[in-house]
């Protein structure tokens, strides 16, 4: 028997705002079910069941609203008819809703969806302005990179609840406003607000809650929306597949270094191929795509690292990506100015002052009372020995060949490792390159 849903809206606050034929909808004398009671027009049905527990325990936002629009069906059909109360209106950005007229499409439930106050009635109200004449694009907070790809704003963000989606949000946009956004709070309550914040600020100074939007005036075309897809599908991953729960920062330190190891094996072929100028032809077209996948395993162990520490509150992918980002420009003052903006010309100074002044500013930062400290030894010997006589002659004590004992073969080995830095040579790359040349003589002959 197919069933019955009506949907009423909640209103974007408190009772004051809900429609009357909604409060009389919600009088007791109809099964009603509300779809969180975390809404102040929620007393208009204290009795009423929620489904809260559904939130608790499905791993997705898609399994919630799945399982909710699963559930009023079977209730519908158990009843004949319920009343269905949602936040805001039923028809702004109310996923469950989409899905039961879908169902209802295939004929599985009656669908009666009333009119409601939303949040957008107040949110043009209190920001003083004509959502038609300026062009205001509503969207969803939970797909910010899809939903906002091309659009430059005016842009309304709803479902800003928490920290993660505005993390999202910031690490979508390449090119941030420099203007303040603003972060728009629990309209029609007594402790709405709007406050202004700088794009920088916007994960870290805002408390958000169920009842926080975003309104960014002018954006350029957020063009990070890959990037953020696939941070979301790691912490799907990290939700639902038993081998991704069970991973740590310690269990996966293995399989950094075997992706790292890959990403560099890939270069060596690739370079291969550009060395017999060959990078237009199908085997250059492979060895670019061979890299790219490699590339992109080696991204997974970062955003899975991201995803552990934002799963403890310590840091995000967007916190990554600034750190990263703030230091390269802290260590390039021959390209940056104080403010990070672009010297008007470029740094004529010879590689080996730069490098000098790189290894300055990193001794600043980290306080290190020497260029070496810091200076991990779990790296390969080779590459290892490569860095530690590049801070040597950064700090203005290079090591010389002429000091090798002849006979020391660590001494010989330094020696022809400073041989390579003389020559430009990476080590660890020529003598992976030699080791795959007598590797592939091996393999022609058969053996």
């Amino acid at each position: 028997m197919t069933g019955r849903v009506i949907v009423v809206g909640l209103g974007p606050a408190g009772p004051d705002l809900v429609t009357r034929e909604t409060t009389d909808l919600l009088d007791g004398t109809r099964p009603a079910w509300l779809r969180t009671a975390r809404h102040p027009a929620a007393v208009l049905a204290p009795d009423a069941p929620t489904f809260d527990d559904v939130y608790e325990r499905a791993p997705t936002f898609a399994d919630v609203y799945r399982e909710i629009a699963d559930r009023l069906i079977a209730l519908a059909a158990e009843h004949g008819e319920v009343v269905y109360a949602v936040p805001g209106s039923p028809r702004v950005l109310e996923r469950t809703v989409d899905l039961l007229a879908a169902r209802a499409d295939a004929g599985e439930v009656d669908l009666d969806v009333r009119p409601a106050l939303s949040f957008l009635d107040l949110a043009w109200v209190r920001l003083g302005l004509d959502p038609v004449e300026e062009g205001v694009r509503l969207v969803d907070g939970h797909r910010f990179a899809e939903a906002a790809a091309g659009e430059r704003g005016p842009l309304l963000v709803a479902h800003c609840h928490n920290r993660r989606v505005l993390s999202d949000i910031k690490l979508a946009v390449d090119d941030p406003p420099t203007e303040p956004v603003l972060v728009v709070q629990r309209l029609g309550t007594p402790e709405e607000s709007i406050t202004a914040v700088p794009w920088a600020e916007l994960d870290r100074s805002v408390d958000p809650d169920h009842l926080t939007s975003l309104y960014v005036p002018r954006l350029a075309a957020p063009v990070a929306a890959e990037v953020v897809a696939f941070a979301e599908l790691v912490r799907t991953l990290r939700e639902r597949c038993p081998w991704d729960r069970e991973q740590t920062h310690v269990t996966l330190t293995r399989h950094a270094l075997e992706e790292a190891y890959e990403v560099v094996e890939a270069i060596t072929a690739w370079a291969a191929v550009a060395d017999r100028d060959e990078l237009g032809s199908d085997a250059g077209v492979d060895a670019e795509e061979h890299l790219a996948e490699e590339l992109g395993d080696l991204l997974f162990q970062v955003v899975f690292h991201a995803t552990l520490g934002a799963e403890r509150g310590a840091f995000t992918l967007a916190d990554v990506a600034r750190g990263i980002h703030d230091k390269l420009v802290r260590r390039h003052p021959h390209v940056f100015a104080g403010n990070g903006t672009l010297h008007p010309a470029g740094d004529a100074s010879p590689a080996e002052d730069l490098a000098r002044s790189w290894e300055q500013i990193k001794r600043a930062e980290s306080g290190h009372e020497s260029v070496m400290d810091g200076l991990t030894d779990a790296l390969p010997s080779l590459l290892w020995a490569h860095k530690v006589l590049r801070k040597a002659e950064a700090a203005g004590h290079p090591w010389s060949p002429a000091a090798a004992d002849p006979e020391d073969l660590g001494d010989q080995l330094l020696a022809l490792v400073a041989v390579a830095r003389t020559g430009d040579v990476d080590p660890e790359a020529a003598l992976r390159a030699a080791a795959a040349r007598v590797r592939d003589a091996v393999r022609a002959a058969g053996r």
